[in-house]
């Protein structure tokens, strides 16, 4: 099978369904910290703006400019990444990247909805757009906490 075809298939019907509905797709307009992070391989980016309150995400917006698996990526974030706390935010980031990287389980709920980007394992020039949703949210809330510890 050709890398095109594989390619092809990559892009299944599920993961462009999802890159077509992406949820919070608003910024915030009183977001209590918002972070911006990039793929240098690709170009794609993601801004996440996050609301919290008791080290809980209790609003979430994000700005998606990134590739079908990207966008993909930050739908499965937008479903379920309110009432996360940052343990679950580190969690999640941590086995989404070894279900990529080290053919790893998929992720523990909330973050199952990652099952639909299995087949993006073979693709390791795409892992770091799949990635940036939960790098920034991540980023976020460490950055919140260093704030308001400090």
């Amino acid at each position: 099978m050709s890398g095109e075809t594989d390619l092809i298939k990559l892009y299944s019907g599920r993961i462009l369904a999802l890159a077509a509905d992406i949820p919070h797709l608003d910024r915030l307009e009183s977001p209590d910290v918002s972070v911006k992070k990039r793929s240098p391989l690709c170009g794609s980016t993601v801004t996440v703006d996050l609301q919290i309150e008791d080290n809980t995400i209790t609003g979430f917006g994000q700005d998606v400019k990134a590739c079908a698996l990207g966008q993909a990526a930050a739908a499965v974030v937008g479903e379920v990444i309110i009432g996360c706390t940052l343990d679950q935010v580190e969690t999640g980031r941590q086995q989404l990247k070894e279900m990529l990287t080290e053919d790893g389980p998929v992720p523990d709920a909330p973050f199952d909805g990652f099952e639909v980007l299995i087949p993006a394992r073979d693709f390791k020039n795409r892992h770091a757009s799949i990635m940036l949703a939960l790098d920034a949210t991540l980023e976020a809330m460490q950055s919140y906490r260093e704030q308001t510890c400090a």
